[in-house]
Order: C-alpha cells, then structure tokens, then sequence
C-alpha cells in the first residue's frame, strides 16, 4: 500500500483517489450504485422512486455517465413501450466492498442521537 494516496506535489486530480472521486463523487452516484447492488436490476422509474429525491434529467444524466464510465450496464429491450433496465457491470462491482466500508465507518462514527 503506496505511504500517501495524494504524494507531494501531485495534484488531487491526477491520483488514484482522486481518479476514484470523479467516479463515484457527487449527490447521486454512489445511492445509484448503492440500489443496483441490492437489487441487481432496476429500471429508470424504479431508481427514481427507490432514491425519491432525484428528478427525472439528474437520473438520466447520473446513468450516463455510470454507464459511460463503465461501472452499470444499460440494457434496451426492443419492444413498445421501450424498456431500458440497468444493473453493475463488473467494474462497478468492485466498488461495493468500498461503499460497504464507507457505511460501515458511518455505523461506526455516527454520534448517538441525543433524546
């Protein structure tokens, strides 16, 4: 394991954190991820209902660029009506166990709710 993930004089930008940043950074991207890992498939209206304060543009354009970056797969169906369903692709597959340690340290972190 490298002794810095941001080594001096290197910009954000161009490490393997930041790298990881632009991928799953942002409001979206990660609660995306988060519900095609617990329910291997979705279609567009089942994200959007699943994460609730999304709209419509914001979740077409999130997929986009999940699926441009490799990390969900787009399928059509060529039916009328269309039907499109995603899911992880392998690459995003592997960030699960990521997003599982970022939940886990939140359970862990969490200040206890003051009644």
């Amino acid at each position: 394991m490298p002794e810095s993930c941001v080594p001096t004089g290197v910009t954000l930008k161009d490490t393997g954190f930041g790298y990881t940043l632009s991928l799953i950074g942002g409001k979206y991207k990660m609660i995306i991820l988060y519900w095609l890992s617990e329910n291997k498939v979705l279609r567009h209206n089942e994200l959007k209902r699943s994460i609730g304060t999304i709209s419509f543009k914001t979740l077409s354009i999130m997929l986009k660029e999940l699926e441009a970056d490799g990390l969900i797969l787009r399928k059509e169906y060529p039916q009328v009506p269309p039907k499109v369903e995603y899911s992880l692709s392998e690459r995003g597959l592997s960030l699960i166990p990521l997003l599982d340690m970022i939940c886990d340290w939140g359970v862990n972190n969490k200040p206890p709710i003051l009644v």
